[in-house]
């Protein structure tokens, strides 16, 4: 079957809903947490607004808290300076502070793109789940600047190797080239297109270098700035619009 004026996916429903990106959402389904009129969903489940959707227990409501499919909400956008010690997590019971306790905005938001408990930085939160796909999708190369202090000296070799990209054991990848630039003398500036797990942290200690302070400047279009840490704010208009731009999305406020 396929959509038509009056269906929609359920994974894309689920994403357009801010619930969580298409690919969690087939997650949720294979594990068997998505109700469909009190039903098990299926993957690649056509719905309408005849039917009542649920994840878990809670139900997918739509305005004025009447169930059967929900309208998707207006897309936001939020940049947030995530704090040392806050971890990427919804749910991890075991997190001392998660992102969920850091930002209290009214309509539900999840991040595009995690950054490690013990890193700081530009971390972006939406409820678009189809954006959350574009921008992670590695064959896109992104880009995501960082500034990394490290625990010796900055040498000419260790940017050049960096920058080379290397092939990370522990994950049996090799890493993309990339772009970086020394600008203190324990202090590099590094611009990746690819997102591993802890990328930069395990590439400092292929060459023997230690990370002591790592801090995400920039997604994409959107930057730090001046912000604090815990502050989080709404995109302006053009950062909205150009955003969606290179997400390859066509998107108005």
């Amino acid at each position: 079957m396929r959509e038509d004026n009056t269906t929609v996916r359920l994974n894309k429903y689920l994403a357009q809903c801010g619930i969580c990106s298409r690919r969690d959402a087939d997650k949720l389904i294979a594990e068997g947490k998505v109700f469909v009129n009190g039903e098990p969903a299926k993957m690649g489940q056509l719905v309408s607004e005849a039917d009542s959707v649920r994840v878990g227990k809670k139900t997918v409501e739509a305005a004025g808290g009447k169930t059967g499919l929900a309208k998707p909400q207006k897309k936001v956008v939020l940049a947030c300076y995530k704090p040392v010690g806050v971890t990427c997590t919804e749910r991890d019971v075991h997190a001392e502070r998660t992102i969920t306790d850091l930002v209290h905005y009214p309509v539900r938001v999840t991040y595009a793109g995690r950054l490690d408990k013990d890193s700081e930085g530009l971390l972006l939160l939406t409820n678009d789940g189809q954006l959350i796909d574009a921008m992670m999708r590695g064959a896109n190369r992104h880009e995501k600047e960082y500034v990394v202090k490290v625990n010796r000296e900055v040498t000419d070799s260790f940017i050049l190797r960096m920058a080379e990209g290397m092939f990370l054991k522990k994950l049996k990848t090799q890493t993309r080239p990339c772009t970086a630039e020394k600008i203190g003398k324990y202090t590099f500036r590094v611009i990746l297109t690819q997102g591993l797990n802890r990328q930069i942290r395990r590439m400092c200690k292929t060459l023997g270098y230690e990370v002591t302070q790592l801090k995400r400047i920039r997604v994409m279009n959107i930057e730090l700035g001046d912000m604090k840490p815990g502050t989080y704010r709404e995109l302006n208009a053009q950062e909205y619009a150009e955003l969606y731009e290179r997400a390859g999305m066509n998107e108005r406020i």
